[in-house]
């Protein structure tokens, strides 16, 4: 039986150790190996200066980010008026942050085309204060309203460039609409002159009736 002394011995046990350590070579380089590839692969600590592409043109934007090896992926899109159509308006991550090659670059671009909106449920079913107030919130701009016979304040249309409009109906953003409200002296000339008309009928009728 061989002792612990013994086993341990290299000289006793030249083959066994030589393999062990030939084992932990291996062992140690394919190790080593690994993480070097994996830190070629993923290129660890080499990173990139992400531009600020804020107000760019779409095309200016996709150029310094390849420049940079980056790509940009338009995600969303909003409409500014005062600004240009097609331009950058919002980047994740943002420019000045550093980040790894390839890295995708999220943007928000404002839109080419004005959106519509659609007109909210106010006709007669609002009074000239509460609809004003809801559409205003809306960013749609009001003229001087139309006034119409009716009750007092009450909406009874809503036009845009002279076309009337239901609810539902879309507009372009912040349109320039005109509120058709009531009122009640033209309702009640309205019905005045109806009533004059209406007796004057029946006096005529009355004179072409004595004539028989």
């Amino acid at each position: 039986m061989i002792k612990l002394k013994d086993f341990f011995s290299f000289k006793q046990n030249r083959f066994f150790w030589l393999n062990i350590i030939g084992m932990v070579v291996v062992i140690l380089a394919a190790i080593g190996g690994t993480l070097f590839w994996l830190d070629a692969y993923t290129h660890h600590g080499q990173s990139y200066l992400v531009p600020n592409v804020k107000h760019k043109s779409l095309e200016q934007a996709q150029l310094l980010l390849q420049n940079q090896n980056m790509q940009g992926v338009v995600v969303d899109s909003t409409y500014v008026k005062e600004l240009s159509p097609g331009i950058i308006l919002e980047q994740k991550p943002e420019g000045g942050m550093r980040v790894k090659e390839g890295r995708t670059i999220y943007l928000t671009i404002n839109t080419r085309e004005v959106p519509r909106v659609r007109i909210p449920d106010i006709i007669d079913n609002s009074s000239v204060r509460q609809a004003a107030a809801k559409l205003k919130a809306m960013k749609f701009k009001l003229t001087e309203p139309e006034l119409v016979p009716g009750e007092q304040d009450w909406v009874y249309g809503i036009k845009y460039r002279g076309k009337s409009l239901k609810s539902g109906d879309k507009v372009p953003f912040e349109a320039v609409l005109t509120l058709c409200i009531g009122n009640t002296h033209l309702r009640d000339s309205l019905a005045t002159d109806t009533l004059g008309l209406n007796l004057g009928q029946e006096s005529e009728a009355q004179v072409d009736d004595s004539w028989f």
